[in-house]
């Protein structure tokens, strides 16, 4: 817990009693796409099993090797107080074994948790300097939440099984194939960094943080210039606003990434916070460790599904609306595709009588699924 002194220049806040939650499994805060594909993969019994023991011939070794040699290992000798961050968020989630944590000497804010082992976790110098103690809870949060889902296990795995794919490519469509492959893990990776966000409040317990926090990281340490409402507006007017065109772009501009951008993460993050979900988690009833050999694949399938057609329904993006409207077979859909593509685009002023044709116009919304700062598909880079 924290103790009132200052740590790197920031003034930490008074110890406050935060709630534990005994036993819980991570399917309690995973996003339902990441959850499904998680619970598919703990199925196939020993097949991480098998990677851990390659773990020798991946650069896992090589990596431990160089921050254990170029990095700060942290420890109650050396930035104390992230270890108590550590060690307290890994004992709110219950996670019985404490990962290592290293401070890395990087300008750039970030954090990652690898390993196919044991889980390390690494922060850069960037990121501890920009965040104060409660937003830093919530990063720290947010890693041990990878280490509890597996997450750097199992994208270990499936990375090197794209490479291996990689290797057929001179098959016919070969290349398509590897393209769908490494689509759908980058759109994993996004899922399951919202799930990690999900995992840093439940740890710090504090919405306002974690919204700060993302806010830093994206647009620096300058609080005073930036407002949390007119931040959540800026992912409104990101999913909602532009025509087909537009909807397109964003396709291709989240495509490469592997962390969703920081706006919807907040957006998503405050969300899921005012859900019944994260209420019941709270009051201590969520899914515990012990019954995730029995969790269900098809109903996790079955949950990641109706979780995409919800999003497609409740999207006010031009080509979600699109989408949705030829599902439910819109009567003015005809019109609008003779119309072109300006035909979707976001609402300007109230029509007058002469533009009763026009498109109808939107309200704003929640925030979509879209990404952060990625890095490709680089597992390693966890974007804090």
């Amino acid at each position: 817990m924290s103790d009132g002194h200052q740590h790197n220049g920031h003034e930490s806040v008074p110890s406050r009693q935060r709630r534990r939650f005994p036993g819980i499994s991570s399917r309690a805060y995973e996003h339902p796409a990441d959850r499904s594909a998680l619970v598919a993969l703990r199925k196939l019994s020993g097949f991480d099993t098998v990677f851990k023991a390659l773990s020798g011939l991946l650069p896992e070794r090589s990596l431990r090797l160089l921050f254990l040699s170029d990095s700060v290992r942290v420890s109650d000798r050396q930035f104390a107080h992230l270890n108590d961050m550590l060690r307290d968020a890994c004992y709110i989630l219950d996670l019985e074994k404490v990962p290592s944590m290293y401070v890395k000497q990087d300008p750039n804010p970030n954090a990652m948790c690898i390993g196919l082992d044991e889980p390390i976790i690494v922060v850069t110098t960037g990121l501890v300097e920009l965040l104060d103690e409660e937003e830093m809870r919530a990063v720290v949060g947010h890693e041990v939440g990878h280490a509890l889902s597996g997450h750097a296990v199992y994208r270990t795995v499936l990375l090197f099984l794209t490479s291996l794919a990689v290797r057929v490519a001179w098959i016919p469509l070969g290349n398509v194939a590897i393209m769908a492959i490494v689509t759908a893990l980058r759109e994993w990776f996004r899922k399951s960094e919202l799930s990690a966000d999900r995992a840093g409040l439940l740890v710090g317990q504090d919405l306002q943080a974690s919204m700060r926090g993302l806010m830093k990281i994206a647009g620096g340490n300058h609080l005073h210039e930036m407002n949390v409402d007119a931040f959540l507006e800026q992912a409104e007017e990101y999913e909602a606003g532009g025509d087909l065109r537009d909807s397109v772009l964003k396709i291709l501009n989240v495509l490469p990434r592997s962390h969703p951008f920081t706006t919807v993460r907040a957006a998503e993050l405050k969300k899921w916070e005012a859900s019944r979900d994260y209420q019941r988690i709270v009051d201590g009833h969520y899914p515990r460790r012990d019954e995730d050999k029995d969790a269900s694949v098809r109903d996790s399938w079955r949950e990641s599904a109706s979780s995409y057609a919800g999003e497609v329904k409740n999207s006010k993006d031009p080509l979600m609306k699109l989408v949705n409207d030829i599902a439910g077979g819109a009567g003015d859909l005809g019109g609008r595709v003779r119309r072109g593509f300006g035909g979707f685009a976001s609402p300007g002023p109230k029509a007058g009588p002469r533009e009763a044709g026009g498109p109808s116009g939107t309200d704003g919304q929640d925030g979509g699924a879209g990404g952060d700062r990625g890095n490709g598909g680089e597992p390693p880079r966890d974007g804090a």
